[in-house]
């Protein structure tokens, strides 16, 4: 069964991530229900600033755009100052490459640690936390999976178990 938090729980996790890149990365991932990996790898041409999209290539290589905000979009300028990489959103302290799996990992896991979260709270909690909240605001499930770019509805059924409103109308 995924693991899903709070909004609160979310939000406070990023908080604490030490560093901006991994504040923006995570919050990537959050904001858009993106795996680690995808948003590790995204490339600083994945920011399509004049059509206001990002473009995600996920699992198969299959490229979504999806809608960036002005506040994202914001956030994203400003972590880009900090390092002025020309390849990578989130680049590692080398500049060369993305910023390494593992290391997002670890830097996760030491905010999660710090805010006393347990260790079911996973990057990839994340995801599964933003497609039971727009399940819950009632946002149409084929809608969700587009955006997390799933290749089939019946990977996005499993958040329709999850949400508070279902299991209220259950009781």
């Amino acid at each position: 069964m995924p693991d899903v938090r709070s909004d609160e729980d979310c939000r406070r996790l990023i908080s604490a991530l030490e560093k901006p890149v991994y504040r923006a990365c995570f919050t990537i991932i959050y904001a858009y229900g993106l795996r680690i990996g995808e948003a590790v790898t995204l490339p600083v041409t994945a920011v399509d600033s004049k059509q206001m999209v990002l473009r995600v290539i996920g699992k198969r290589n299959k490229e979504r755009a999806l809608p960036l905000t002005e506040s994202i979009l914001g956030m994203l300028r400003e972590v880009w100052k900090t390092h002025r990489s020309k390849r990578w959103l989130f680049p590692s302290r080398r500049i060369v490459t993305h910023l390494p799996y593992t290391t997002a990992w670890e830097a996760f896991t030491k905010a999660r640690s710090e805010c006393g979260f347990d260790d079911k709270f996973r990057p990839h909690s994340l995801r599964h936390s933003f497609a039971t909240h727009l399940l819950e605001r009632g946002v149409d499930i084929r809608i969700i999976q587009i955006l997390l770019g799933h290749s089939s509805i019946r990977f996005t059924e499993i958040y329709t178990h999850l949400t508070e409103p279902m299991r209220e109308d259950l009781r």
